[in-house]
């Protein structure tokens, strides 16, 4: 199988993964070669130096070479049609991790937005999405407001290639937005691991996709994505982060076992082996005697660059893709209703048609936008500065106001409207009208406790700021009178025909600084005075906040009650109204019983005496009738 350099004019057809070995330190059992395209590794449990050949071997200072030599030549291809995949493992520590957000991450954005923009097409569409992989394997959409509740799946598509169903993504128009997606995704993804953060591993994706010839009714696109995997964890059995999953997909891409139908283990053998063009950077943290981490990940990323990917441009044309798959769908229901009979296959591959119309559906450009908008303002309501918090709030408790005021209105205008109908919902309606009187109630007493709060803080805040610089002020006052006084009496031991050395001038100097000591001690105390009447206005202050704190609290725990006991005589209302009706229900069906069993009675009655009468006549009708009693 030939093998590309991606220095050299890219072409269609059979690529080997390229491998970058960044070491973050130079021990002596480690050697790189003259020209940085390998490196021999001496452990300390074995004599012989041993050879690793890579794309490129260099030291953590010198990180920016890769970007000639490994990523713009990535980046590159991207603009041209193709996928591509940047494959991060290794990193441990922090300092690390923010080395490669900003050496690696940021400029790849960079060169990715700056290849693109660079030709001037207008219709171009660039999204990112954002995956968290735990531990486990499970998978976690960092960019959907409903990230609990969304179930995420793979999708083989004949046209798209391999999806993620449910995912949720972003349109972005430069490198700096989608750079802020990322910080905040990656924020995000350690808030929601906590401990195990260090342990998950991610992955960045940016879509690309522009009209091959816009001014035509049916253009082509052209669809090309750049992943950015993060991939947790060693490749040694004993690393405490575990193992890399790139160990696994290495292992059963090298034995053709059958991948995972996880999403991480699907999607890393698809950048590996599958329709991409992908680059790894390992990182590798030498250690010398006792380090079994080493070796194993250099054998590693030796094993990944003999891996072979097939890369090739991407072009579909949506609407002819639309209309085929709509026509398959016809064809397969006529042959579904002309055979008659239920055919499994056939079931099987109608559902599947109706997936894939749906996939080719969700492509649409306007659609995408509409759902970016609304993940954007989500996000950039979380990252909305703690200094408009109390506005936010304020203005949420007044739209939940709003918006309760016009559900009160709304149903008070239908009961008036609908009048007496039936009793079931006429009660339903009373009920709901009952709960939005109570939520709004409760809602405008709070709304009145966070304004009282929220004065009171600010109220708080100024009286602080006024008594630090009132006692800053003091403090210049009293210092400036000091040094005035020092330099005054420097002037007149100046000033005065003394001998350098004696008692009378001793004496002289001495009452000077006493003076001078008295002036410290007197701006000390009032000082401590200023301070003292500070601290104890702060402290009616505070006292004044504590009380309004207790009322607010006993205010709610009042409310509180109020609604329980109202609820509970609701309840009791409701339950008496049902015993009520059930105490009727039985005696209307006592009198109903009553009644039937008369009527039974002068039936048995009328029967009888038919009977009796056609015994008279010798009518042998009569022996019948007695048989069926």
């Amino acid at each position: 199988m030939a093998t590309v350099n991606m220095n050299a004019p890219l072409c269609e057809g059979a690529e080997t993964v390229r491998v970058g070995v960044v070491l973050t330190e130079n021990p002596d059992c480690v050697v790189i070669d003259e020209e940085g395209h390998g490196m021999d590794y001496k452990s300390g449990k074995d004599e012989e130096a041993k050879s690793f050949s890579f794309d490129q071997v260099v030291t953590v200072d010198n990180i920016q070479s890769f970007h000639p030599e490994l990523l713009q030549p990535l980046t590159g291809s991207i603009s041209g049609g193709y996928n591509g995949a940047l494959l991060i493992c290794g990193a441990s520590s922090e300092k690390i991790s923010t080395l490669i957000d900003h050496s690696i991450i940021k400029q790849v954005l960079a060169d990715l937005f700056s290849h693109m923009l660079s030709q001037g097409k207008e219709e171009l569409f660039i999204s990112v999405s954002y995956l968290q992989f735990y531990p486990d394997g499970s998978a976690v959409d960092l960019l959907s407001p409903n990230a609990d509740r969304q179930t995420l799946k793979l999708v083989a598509h004949d046209i798209l290639g391999s999806l993620v169903g449910g995912l949720s993504e972003v349109c972005v128009c430069s490198a700096e937005e989608a750079y802020a997606l990322y910080e905040t995704c990656g924020e995000r993804l350690k808030a929601n691991a906590g401990s195990i953060s260090s342990r998950c591993s991610s992955l960045f994706s940016v879509a690309v996709e522009q009209e091959l010839h816009p001014e035509e009714v049916e253009s082509g696109v052209c669809r090309s994505r750049l992943q950015l995997f993060r991939l947790a964890g060693g490749a040694s059995r004993t690393d405490l982060r575990g193992v890399t999953p790139l160990v696994k997909v290495v292992a059963q891409t090298q034995c053709e076992a059958t991948t995972s139908d996880k999403i991480l283990p699907f999607l890393l053998n698809d950048a590996l082996t599958g329709n991409s063009r992908t680059a790894l950077i390992y990182y590798i943290h030498p250690r010398g005697l006792l380090d079994d981490e080493t070796p194993s990940a250099l054998a590693l990323a030796q094993k990944a660059r003999n891996l072979v990917t097939k890369a090739t441009v991407n072009r579909w044309f949506p609407r002819a893709t639309e209309q085929k798959i709509r026509d398959d769908i016809a064809d397969l229901r006529t042959v579904m209703m002309s055979q008659g009979e239920s055919d499994v296959h056939n079931t099987f591959r109608l559902a599947e048609l109706t997936q894939n119309l749906q996939i080719v559906k969700n492509q649409c450009w306007e659609k995408r936008r509409e759902e970016s908008k609304k993940i954007k303002g989500i996000t950039q309501s979380c990252r909305t500065p703690n200094s408009s918090l109390h506005s936010s709030d304020h203005r949420e408790c007044t739209d939940t106001m709003k918006y309760l005021q016009a559900q009160l209105k709304q149903e008070m205008e239908e009961h008036i409207r609908d009048g007496k109908g039936n009793v079931e919902k006429v009660q339903e309606r009373v009920a709901r009208i009952h709960q939005l009187r109570e939520a709004l109630r409760e809602e405008t007493l709070k709304n009145g406790a966070a304004t009282e709060k929220s004065d009171l803080y600010q109220q708080s805040q100024l009286e602080y700021s006024k008594a630090q610089e009132r006692r800053r002020q003091f403090k210049e006052d009293h210092r400036r009178l000091i040094q005035e006084e020092v330099e005054k009496m420097e002037r007149d031991l100046a000033q005065e025909q003394l001998p350098t050395e004696g008692p009378q001038r001793e004496l002289l100097v001495l009452t000077r600084e006493r003076r001078v000591l008295v002036m410290q001690i007197e701006a000390l105390r009032a000082e401590a005075q200023q301070a003292e009447r500070d601290l104890q206005n702060q402290y009616h202050k505070h006292q004044t906040e504590l009380h309004c704190l207790r009322e607010e609290s006993l205010q709610v725990f009042r409310v509180f009650r109020q609604v329980s006991e109202e609820q509970k005589r609701m309840s009791e209302g409701r339950y008496r109204c049902v015993l009520l009706e059930a105490v009727q229900d039985a005696v209307y069906l006592s009198a109903q019983n009553q009644e039937l069993q008369a009527d039974n009675k002068q039936l048995r009655k009328a029967l009888g005496e038919l009977k009796d009468t056609l015994a008279v006549r010798g009518d042998p009708t009569a022996a019948l009738l007695s048989q069926q009693q």
